[in-house]
């Protein structure tokens, strides 16, 4: 097993090789010679990733379900790609989720609910969507609930 000397110094140099070696040390349970800081800064980062990309994927899964329950006008000619979208977002969402995520999306709904309705009015000439999100957390993630639309 061949380990850098000065990991800190890789890590500014080579983060690839940094995280080889990290992986490499943990594991020999050779914790004492690991770069702890920047070991703590990648974690943190993953974590704010995965986050990230699962309220993005949950955004989008809203916006498009929004746009079949209410954007009459275009329905008929764009629902079968907008359902498509629904299930491409949830099976990625769907394999990335953890607990812990699961708990952040459902805190954090509201606003994400927000966000993907400030995205349909810019979109749309729409501009009457319910105050507080109509879809449960479970609904968006469920692969064959789609909303009746809007009459």
């Amino acid at each position: 097993m061949r380990i850098t000397t000065n990991l800190k110094e890789l890590y500014e140099t080579d983060d690839s090789l940094w995280l080889e070696e990290t992986i490499e040390l943990l594991k020999h349970k050779q914790f004492n010679q690991l770069d702890l800081e920047n070991l703590i800064e990648e974690l943190t980062s993953l974590g704010k990733r995965d986050l990230a990309k699962a309220k993005s994927l949950l955004r989008q899964i809203i916006i498009h379900l929004l746009l079949i329950q209410y954007w009459q006008v275009e329905y008929e000619r764009n629902y079968r790609h907008w359902i498509g979208e629904v299930k491409t977002f949830r099976y990625d969402l769907n394999n990335h989720l953890t607990t812990n995520l699961i708990n952040k999306l459902e805190d954090d709904l509201g606003n994400i609910y927000e966000s993907a309705v400030d995205f349909v009015k810019s979109k749309t000439d729409l501009t009457v969507f319910p105050e507080k999100c109509p879809y449960t957390l479970g609904q968006l993630l469920d692969d064959d609930y789609l909303p009746e639309r809007y009459s």
